[in-house]
This record gives C-alpha cells, sequence and structure tokens, in this order.
C-alpha cells in the first residue's frame, strides 16, 4: 500500500519531465506502445512509469514513486515490471535518471555479438564499447544482475534479445544516451551489410582519446 503523502514540487516538476522523456521515446521511434520505461530519482525518491499506461494517457495525478528497496511511496499505479533494473542502478551508480528502450537497432545488435564494435569515436561518450548483458527473463533480479555487470564502467549498455538502457545525471543526458547508442547500433548494422567490405573499428586508444575530448565538449559557464 502506497504512503499516504503529496508529491513536492520537486517532484512534480521531475514528473513532467519524466512523461515527456518517456512520450518523445514513442515519437522518436524507439519503443513501440508501452515497451520501455523511464525514472528519475528525487532525493531518495524513484519516480518512475507505470506499468502497462499509455504515455500520453499520463497526467501529473498519475505520478508514481518507490523508495529505493522498491516500497511504494507515491500513486497507486503499479510501477514499471522493470523496476529491478532501475533500482539497482540507483543503488550501484550515481544515476540521476535512466531510460530503457526496445529500440530496433540496438535490439538487433543485441542477438548478434556480446559486444558493440567501437565503430565511431561517440563510443567513448558511453565509457568505452558497449558490451551486451546475457538474456534473462524481463522484472528478474537475474536481468538486473547480469545488466549491472555489462554496465561496470559504462553508462549504457545492450540487453541480450531485449533491448537497452542508459543513465545520467539527468533525464535529458539519459535519453541522449540512448539516442546515440541507437544511431550507433544503426550505423554498424548498416556498414557491415555491404557485401565484401568489412567496417574499421577504432582502437581502444582512439576511444579512449575520444572520450576525453568528450568531456570537455560543449559550452562551459
Amino acid at each position: 500500500m502506497a504512503e499516504e503523502r503529496q508529491k513536492s514540487s520537486g517532484e512534480a516538476d521531475a514528473w513532467g519531465e519524466l512523461v515527456d522523456t518517456a512520450r518523445r521515446t514513442v515519437t522518436d521511434g524507439l519503443v513501440v506502445g508501452t515497451s520501455g520505461n523511464v525514472s528519475v530519482r528525487v532525493g531518495d525518491t524513484v519516480l518512475v512509469t507505470p506499468s502497462g499506461v499509455p504515455y500520453d494517457r499520463l497526467t501529473p495525478d498519475d505520478v508514481t514513486g518507490v523508495d529505493l528497496e522498491g516500497r511504494q511511496v507515491l500513486g497507486t499505479l503499479v510501477p514499471t515490471s522493470e523496476l529491478p533494473m532501475h533500482l539497482a542502478v540507483y543503488r550501484s551508480t550515481d544515476a540521476r535518471a535512466i531510460v530503457h528502450t526496445h529500440a530496433v537497432h540496438a535490439t538487433a545488435v543485441s542477438t548478434l555479438v556480446s559486444e558493440l564494435p567501437p565503430i565511431h569515436y561517440m563510443t567513448g561518450a558511453l565509457g568505452g564499447p558497449v558490451r551486451v548483458a546475457p538474456y534473462a527473463t524481463y522484472g528478474t533480479d537475474e536481468l538486473a544482475e547480469n545488466m549491472l555487470h555489462a554496465l561496470a564502467d559504462r553508462s549504457a549498455c545492450l540487453l541480450q534479445n531485449h533491448g537497452t538502457i542508459t543513465y545520467g545525471s539527468t533525464l535529458t543526458q539519459a535519453y541522449d544516451r540512448t539516442a546515440q547508442l541507437e544511431w550507433m547500433c544503426h550505423l554498424w548494422l548498416t556498414a557491415r551489410s555491404v557485401p565484401g567490405l568489412t567496417p574499421n573499428i577504432l582502437t581502444e586508444r582512439q576511444v579512449e582519446e575520444a572520450g576525453e575530448r568528450l568531456r570537455g565538449y560543449g559550452q562551459r559557464g
């Protein structure tokens, strides 16, 4: 049973951003229907998309929140079935937001390799070559454990025969990492499909150098 408490103004704002991000995953073709999920951490409360509710139907009153142990503290809608994955990331990293999708190119890659070859320097923005977590049934602690191993020193991983998960310090950063990962998977699939040619793959040092430069990328101040 959810505790009877009202959402704070910070939680209300975060929920609005979460709903916008979840809707964007549909608009941008990263999920179909209610597949995938989004969460954001506000203090020790994790706001998360509810299970089986189309994102275009979510309202400010549908805020769904749990504590870091998974106990519901806000709302009455059942949280996403992938809650164990989200909580595992929050308990093990400095993540403040998580995006999980079933993006088609990334999911295709997850069925082919154990690691996405570093075909582009943006690999460095995710901490290095993106690993594939071995398959486990969705919503299980086994999947969450497999995912954590694949995420070691990374901010993204693929889930075998399932999809993607990325995290960041904001919902925008987590979403951008998801979109970047899907783009790189699309790029690799496209390049490797050319008959008689093999894609050039970046070296470990090239990826590291790109990662170092990307950490200082953008506007300052």
